[in-house]
């Protein structure tokens, strides 16, 4: 019989170790992460499926776990790639095993979308990238579970000087206050606006107070000589132009 020496004696798992297979098979979840990798760099993204770019996000906040249940999970309660990343932070906490770092990793994506979004649209007048507009808002908001008024505010040649959520209320009512508004456009100097919210219901419909509401930020703007390009409203999946409806 062999007597351990040295290293070996004083950590006997060591000798197993050493003297296993020199080409020992990596775990099937790492070999999993490899291949998708390699799919990703050399097809690009359209290659992975839904489930596989979460676990792609995931396994890098998460690097010793397998990713592939958590994606599953996530999908099973959110329906969907974006539902995930728009997921309220208490929600993706209950799903078993996500974690905080879990969590953290899914938020940095979304940051990272709108960012790129957003930059897309200041870039050029707003008017002539309304496509793009769209985009960016309906990634903002179409998931949003209450309503969110925001206001673009613009310059002289309608580029974006400020994107900013002005108030939150509940699932089908925000509070909003004209004289607030016209003043941190004043602040600004912003000589245009274009009001936005959402409707958590997918409904982009007009209620009343949506449209006495855009009549009071109207006056309110045109006294100071600031023009109310437009109010959009965002539904899921689709949206309405108080402008094209022939509302404003």
């Amino acid at each position: 019989m062999r007597r351990k020496t040295g290293l070996a004696e004083a950590m006997p798992g060591l000798l197993t170790v050493i003297e296993g297979p020199a080409e020992a098979e990596a775990p099937g979840h790492l070999g999993h992460r490899a291949r998708m990798r390699t799919r990703l760099l050399t097809a690009g993204p359209d290659a992975l499926l839904d489930h596989e770019l979460l676990e792609m996000v995931l396994f890098l906040a998460l690097p010793r776990r397998d990713t592939k249940p958590i994606a599953r999970a996530l999908l099973a309660r959110f329906g969907s790639f974006a539902g995930a990343l728009a997921a309220p932070l208490h929600e993706l906490r209950e799903v078993d095993g996500l974690g905080e770092a879990g969590a953290a990793a899914l938020r940095t994506v979304q940051a990272a979308a709108l960012r790129l979004a957003r930059a897309e649209v200041m870039e050029q007048p707003v008017l002539n990238n309304w496509d793009r507009l769209l985009a960016y808002l309906s990634a903002a908001l179409t998931r949003e579970r209450v309503e969110q008024f925001r206001v673009l505010f613009l310059d002289t040649r309608n580029r974006l000087i400020a994107d900013e959520a002005q108030a939150r209320g509940t699932v089908n009512h925000t509070p909003v206050y004209p004289r607030e508004v016209v003043k941190r456009a004043l602040e600004l100097q912003a000589t245009a606006l274009i009001l936005v919210h959402n409707h958590p219901s997918g409904d982009p419909t007009p209620s009343r107070a949506d449209l006495e509401m855009t009549q009071e930020v109207k006056a309110a703007a045109g006294i100071l000589g600031i023009v109310l390009h437009d109010h959009l409203i965002v539904g899921n999946g689709r949206h309405l132009s108080f402008r094209r409806e022939g509302l404003l």
